[in-house]
């Protein structure tokens, strides 16, 4: 597997790992000391963001990371991985390491053998998991500002875009070519989290410096925007509006489920 590169620990591969009972897995326990983990409790956190991603594309994660309990507690005390699932750990984790990099490496190159299309790479996660985190985070917003007294919340939420952007959503969307509903899809990592704190500061500035009506709320949304633009562009040293974009995210979520059957298949 992987052509020449091995995913080793104390010269066992990660295929000498594999268990077979009906369905090809490995253990949580084994697979976490392979990626630099000494407990599974901080493994788990690992395994949680994975969980999230197998939802988020619409993938079964109970047939994938499969929970074994304690007979007598009836507590979790391992997991049952495909190798999808070890696939998709691999990308959740950081790439500075480099016992993860080098997992990230030989997965990569399993799913060129195995013809499933381009890999995930972590990058792409971490935008699937901001995005969701923002679907979240508007209803929270939506919820705030409308108990503080907005009408018109287009007006509202416009006052975000212009305050980041220096455009309205729609002009947004027409600068960069697509549909206003779907501007998250191609953001990259940092405008998406950069989106994120907008949308979660604002929230918070709505709660706790009580702000009510719909001017003044449409006011606090442009600040918190333009707050998030000059950071942008004291970091990156270009506007938000110029960030490079990325390949939209259903068209990632289409890359991971091809992934999903060729490596599970094999």
């Amino acid at each position: 597997m992987g052509d020449g590169l091995v995913l080793q620990l104390d010269n066992i591969s990660f295929e000498d790992f594999v268990h077979r009972n009906s369905i090809q897995y490995w253990l949580a326990t084994e697979y976490m000391r392979m990626l630099g983990y000494e407990d599974l409790a901080s493994f788990e956190c690992l395994i949680k963001e994975s969980t999230q991603t197998f939802i988020s594309c619409n993938i079964n994660n109970y047939e994938n990371i499969i929970p074994i309990y304690d007979e007598e507690s009836n507590c979790v005390i391992d997991y049952k991985l495909t190798r999808f699932a070890c696939y998709v750990i691999a990308m959740n984790g950081d790439p500075k390491k480099p016992v993860i990099a080098k997992a990230q490496t030989y997965f990569a190159m399993q799913v060129q053998q195995f013809e499933a299309g381009q890999p995930t790479n972590s990058n792409d996660l971490s935008r699937i998991s901001t995005r969701d985190k923002i679907k979240e985070s508007n209803k929270l917003l939506s919820k705030t500002a409308k108990g503080a007294g907005v009408i018109d919340y287009a007006k509202f939420n416009n006052a975000g875009y212009i305050g980041m952007y220096n455009k309205m959503n729609f002009q947004l969307a027409q600068y960069r070519g697509v549909d206003k509903d779907k501007l998250f899809d191609t953001m990259g990592r940092i405008e998406l989290a950069a989106n994120l704190f907008r949308i979660t500061q604002t929230e918070a500035r709505i709660k706790y410096k009580g702000i009510r009506g719909q001017e003044a709320l449409e006011q606090a949304h442009k600040d918190v925007g333009s707050e998030v633009r000059k950071t942008i562009i004291k970091n990156t040293g270009t506007t938000p509006e110029q960030l490079p974009q990325e390949n939209a995210l259903p068209k990632v979520k289409k890359g991971i489920k091809q992934n999903y059957k060729k490596l599970n298949k094999h």
